[in-house]
Order: C-alpha cells, then sequence, then structure tokens
C-alpha cells in the first residue's frame, strides 16, 4: 500500500496576507512549505511540545536514609500498626 503526504505550501504573500490559515494548518500538525519566486524557501513545522516524564522516587534510598537498615521485630511492627490505626477513629 503506498501513502502520499501532500505537503501544504503557501508563497511568502499568502503568508503575509493569509496568516490565520498558515496557522491553522500548523495547529492541526501539518508541514507547509514556503515558495519564494515558485522555489521553496523554507518549512514550516508545528511545534510539538514534550510532556515532561514524571520524576522517579527511589524509594529503597529514602528508607534506607530513615531506617538504616535496621530490622524491626515483629512486636515492634505491630505496636507501630497500632499506633498508626489509633488515629483512624
Amino acid at each position: 500500500m503506498i501513502y502520499f503526504h501532500i505537503m501544504k505550501s503557501v508563497t511568502t504573500a499568502d503568508l503575509r496576507n493569509q496568516f490565520r490559515r498558515v496557522s491553522s494548518w500548523l495547529d492541526n500538525g501539518e508541514t507547509v512549505v514556503v515558495l519564494k519566486r515558485g522555489k521553496p524557501y523554507a518549512r514550516l513545522l508545528p511545534i510539538i511540545e514534550e510532556k515532561p516524564s514524571p520524576t522517579r522516587v527511589d524509594f529503597a534510598a529514602q528508607r534506607q536514609s530513615i531506617w538504616k537498615g535496621r530490622k524491626f521485630s515483629s512486636a515492634e511492627v505491630a505496636e507501630m500498626r497500632a499506633a498508626e490505626l489509633e488515629g483512624e477513629d
């Protein structure tokens, strides 16, 4: 299957006089070629904004900095859990 991509083109006069139309093409993601004296002069491309990637939290490093490798007994864990649940009433 063959796909054809027809690029929009405008003259420098069209760009000056009908910028609203050209900007709507760019808003729709189309590339526009600017012609000067009938020959390609410039290519206008829409800016594709990149979404910033979410920062990844290093939970292992946080846990290490807080607890410094300490091991808790089951009694200590039960006591901490009871203290957490106490405020949920």
